[in-house]
C-alpha cells in the first residue's frame, strides 16, 4: 500500500514538468488533498461514492476548463465545496490534468 503511494507521487511528480512553478512540495499537498479531500466524498480510489468518479473513464467528455471551474468555485446545491481560497488556477489545472491521465488511480 505504500509503496502504491509512493509511486503515485513518483508519476505525478515525473509527469508534470510543465508545472514548474508547482514545487515537488505542492505537488506532494495536491496528491494528499485528492486521496484524503476529495476521496472523502468522492471515494477513497476515486470510484465514485457520494460525489461521482473522478477517473479518466468518467472525465473524458469533461472539458478541463469545466472541471477546473468546478474544483475552484464547487458546485452550488451540492456538497462541493469551492476550493478557490485553497489553490491557485494552476493548481486546479494540474489537478485537472492528473484526473484525466489516471495519476491519482488506486489500481
Amino acid at each position: 500500500m505504500m509503496a502504491r503511494g509512493a509511486a503515485t507521487i513518483l508519476l505525478v511528480l515525473i509527469s508534470t514538468a510543465v508545472y514548474a512553478d508547482i514545487t515537488p512540495s505542492r505537488q506532494r499537498e495536491l496528491v494528499h488533498l485528492v486521496q484524503h479531500n476529495c476521496g472523502s466524498c468522492h471515494g477513497l480510489t476515486l470510484q465514485g461514492g457520494l460525489g461521482p468518479p473522478l477517473t479518466p473513464t468518467a472525465l473524458v467528455k469533461k472539458s478541463p476548463a469545466t472541471l477546473r471551474t468546478v474544483i475552484l468555485d464547487g458546485l452550488l446545491g451540492t456538497p462541493m465545496p469551492p476550493w478557490r481560497p485553497f489553490l491557485s488556477e494552476t493548481e486546479a489545472t494540474w489537478l485537472v490534468d492528473m484526473l484525466k491521465q489516471g495519476k491519482f488511480d488506486a489500481n
